[in-house]
């Protein structure tokens, strides 16, 4: 075919394909907002969400607490450990609910449409959508900022991103993504969530290098001040082309939002207590029970609360590295779980304020605490030769012990164990086949878990397992996990009221080899990845519900972690200088809707 025909050829077929797709665009319905299962339940014309005061005053400031340093203020990379708060220099397509299950309304986008099967959505950018620089938010913008996230981010992002097959700007103010797989409910509102970031201020610059150059986004505050690893301050943006929007009517209302470095959480602390800054979240079960005690919370100037909430917990434990040979039997990892003596941890270290964790979905109608039903047996029969057979029969519940601290017997079951794995005690010590002794390193950040993981190492020294405490700065401990050079740490996986693509990073095979994936665990396994992909694919909430079920059984009978506990409540104190809404988001605390008293 001749140059000049070809290029008029490809010419009409492009044409063509543009004039398809306005055809399809028209017949797909816009709308405001976006629900992964369910209709949404704000109206198109809603004015702000419930939990907001739409009418509170700006001003004042907010100060928080981090623990370590930092010295990098790109979250999107691997290298550098990131600065706190560095979310509220963007905007997202979309912002999240926080009183719906996972429901999105418009930010930068005013409008969207999705597709039939929801292998496509199209977003329209809002016209008056800036940059804090002035520049508009394009959609060269959107399709630059999945880009770049994908080929130089972090690894998560080319797995969180994986079902995205294409995204084109439309015209300079309407993006199109569409999907390989339309099963993946999810992935719609995934895009949505996404901070866009401007081509022209990265083009002149190196992505995947650590900077604390003050960088550019559309979100509601700029950086106004950084002393490197001590304090970085965020100031709202007066100039914010977004703040009269319904998404975020009654929110970042303080003018000023610090955080300050502490070298442990005791300093902090005391420092808190001190009034260097405001308001503290603990968890510390210790230091909440006795540690906030004296003049400023008997004469009210500091408030103490515990705030109930329904959102799921996850799963917090000892997490065993299988890529060690030494972790790689289920039977070894089943042993372990048996010299952890949560009944005395419980009473004598955190004044019985926890529960004990036996899900990945802890605090939630995904957990598996009862045996399964028809319906999720339908989901787990095709896998019933690749995984332990206690799925099918038994309720998974992590060892328990009376609290006396005497706990001989489940030491007895955990020798059991080993011996079937293929080790003897001789001497006092646990050996192999060839004499070689059970010993690894448990990688801490905290001091203060020292406490906690001390009386495991006595239980282990018990069944001759030695067992060895290594505390690392954080951007040690960072650079060790992106690397997964460690044998245990102690990790939480957290989970969210509608789990999706995150489970990938979290179990899936394909992550299991990523630099900076959260598999820390290492699994691969065949049955693992099909309950992930299905659970991602679950065409409505029951099930959702049910494909969580069943992930959540498989992960419990391979003894990936050792189950630690978890508390249902925000545990919370802070000067009295704030208000805060009447009520309360269901699934999140909701600082940013929070404003300083005049």
């Amino acid at each position: 075919m001749p140059v000049q025909l070809r290029s008029v050829c490809l010419s009409l077929i492009a044409v063509f394909s543009l004039f398809c797709s306005s055809l399809l665009q028209a017949e797909v319905d816009s709308a405001h907002g976006i629900a992964m299962h369910g209709s949404l339940k704000y109206p198109a014309d809603f004015s702000h969400f419930d939990y907001v005061n739409p009418d509170a005053p700006k001003g004042g400031s907010l100060k928080e607490s981090s623990i370590g340093t930092f010295d990098s203020l790109n979250p999107f990379i691997v290298k550098g450990t990131v600065a706190e708060g560095t979310g509220l220099l963007y905007d997202s397509l979309m912002a999240r609910a926080l009183d719906e299950p996972f429901s999105q309304y418009g930010l930068l986008a005013e409008r969207l449409r999705v597709g039939p099967n929801r292998n496509w959505i199209e977003f329209d950018l809002h016209p008056s959508a800036r940059f804090s620089d002035g520049h508009p938010v394009t959609a060269e913008d959107v399709v630059f900022t999945f880009n770049i996230l994908r080929e130089k981010g972090s690894p998560f992002f080319k797995s969180y991103y994986a079902g995205i097959e294409t995204v084109t700007a439309l015209s300079p103010a309407s993006v199109r993504f569409e999907f390989a797989d339309s099963t993946n409910r999810e992935l719609p509102l995934i895009v949505g969530e996404v901070p866009i970031l401007p081509e022209h201020y990265w083009a002149k610059r190196d992505f995947e290098a650590p900077s604390l150059e003050p960088p550019l986004g559309s979100g509601p505050y700029l950086i106004e001040k950084i002393d490197p690893g001590r304090t970085i301050i965020y100031k709202r943006n007066p100039d914010y082309w977004g703040r009269n929007l319904p998404v975020n009517k009654g929110r970042h209302n303080f003018d000023r939002r610090q955080y300050d470095y502490y070298r442990d959480s005791t300093v902090a602390l005391e420092a808190f207590k001190a009034g260097e800054y405001d308001f503290r979240s603990e968890h510390a079960s210790k230091a909440w029970a006795t540690g906030y005690t004296g003049a400023p919370f008997a004469d009210g100037r500091i408030i103490k609360e515990e705030i109930e909430h329904d959102n799921p917990r996850g799963m917090q434990g000892f997490i065993m590295n299988t890529r060690r040979e030494l972790f790689n039997k289920p039977e070894v990892r089943q042993a372990l779980a048996y010299a952890f003596d949560f009944e005395w941890t419980n009473s004598n270290l955190f004044y019985g304020a926890y529960t004990r964790s036996h899900s990945y979905f802890s605090n939630s109608e995904m957990a598996a605490d009862a045996l399964p039903s028809p319906a999720e047996l339908e989901i787990l029969e095709p896998i019933r030769d690749l995984v332990p057979k206690e799925v099918f029969t038994q309720v998974y519940r992590a060892p328990t012990t009376d609290g006396s601290g005497r706990n001989r017997a489940q030491l007895r079951k955990a020798l059991g164990l080993l011996k079937q794995a293929g080790w003897k005690l001789e001497e006092g010590k646990l050996v192999d086949g060839s004499g070689k002794q059970f010993e690894f390193e448990i990688l801490l950040v905290q001091k203060e878990f020292e406490r906690v993981v001390s009386p495991f190492i006595r239980n282990l020294e018990r069944l001759g397992i030695t067992a060895s405490i290594r505390i690392v700065d954080v951007s040690q401990y960072i650079n060790r996990l992106r690397q997964f050079d460690f044998d245990m740490v102690v990790y939480g996986f957290g989970q969210s009221s509608s789990p999706g693509n995150e489970q990938r990073d979290y179990w899936h095979s394909s992550s299991a080899d990523q630099p900076g994936s959260r598999n820390l665990i290492g699994i691969r396994d065949q049955a693992v990845d099909h309950l992930v992909e299905q659970l991602i694919a679950a065409p409505d909430r029951e099930q959702l519900v049910l494909r969580a079920r069943a992930l959540d059984r498989v992960l419990q009978w391979s003894h990936y972690v050792i189950p630690h506990y978890h508390i249902s409540a925000y545990r919370i104190a802070y000067w009295n200088k704030f208000e805060h809404p009447e009520i309360s988001p269901t699934y999140d605390l909701g600082l940013d809707t929070w404003w300083a008293k005049p």
